[in-house]
């Protein structure tokens, strides 16, 4: 594609030096622009900006609902990216597995967790239809769960 379309997500950091070591050193992102309040990574030829904030961050209680991260076109990929988060001893919230075996939405799956809570996912997918295929599948995520209400009414998952 001569003029790619580039997916942008920010997201909160409170230390751009740890958030450079993580990125950068860890997962090999190359940075942007930078200033005191935000830093530019360029994730996989997508844009991460990570803001500073002082507002506290507080670690998941799951992978959902938000995490973000990649998927793979090989495997090969997503092993070299596995074994640098090991070599380089990044935080795994989820070590690697293999998700639904046997059905077309078989993949290969492992979190990381940034400095900052931020949870990413990296993925490989057996069969490449199943990224996005047709309202036929109905398989996202893991089993249901019934949510539960937090202190405030709000469905918790």
């Amino acid at each position: 594609m001569k003029d790619p379309i580039i997916f942008h997500l920010a997201i909160p950091i409170n230390d751009i030096k740890l958030a450079k070591t993580f990125y950068c050193v860890g997962l090999g992102c190359r940075v942007g622009r930078e200033n005191t309040t935000a830093i530019i990574f360029n994730f996989w030829g997508h844009q991460v900006v990570a803001h500073m904030t002082p507002e506290p961050l507080i670690p998941p209680k799951s992978i959902y609902p938000r995490h973000f991260g990649l998927i793979f076109s090989h495997q090969s990929q997503w092993e070299a990216i596995l074994a640098r988060g090991q070599e380089r001893e990044l935080s795994f919230y989820q070590q690697p597995k293999v998700r639904f075996p046997g059905q077309l939405t078989e993949h290969r799956t492992f979190f990381l967790q940034d400095p900052f809570y931020n949870l990413l996912e990296f993925k490989w997918y057996r069969h490449s239809e199943a990224i996005f295929s047709d309202g036929e599948l109905t398989t996202i995520g893991d089993p249901a769960r019934p949510p539960t209400a937090d202190t405030f009414g709000r469905p918790e998952y």
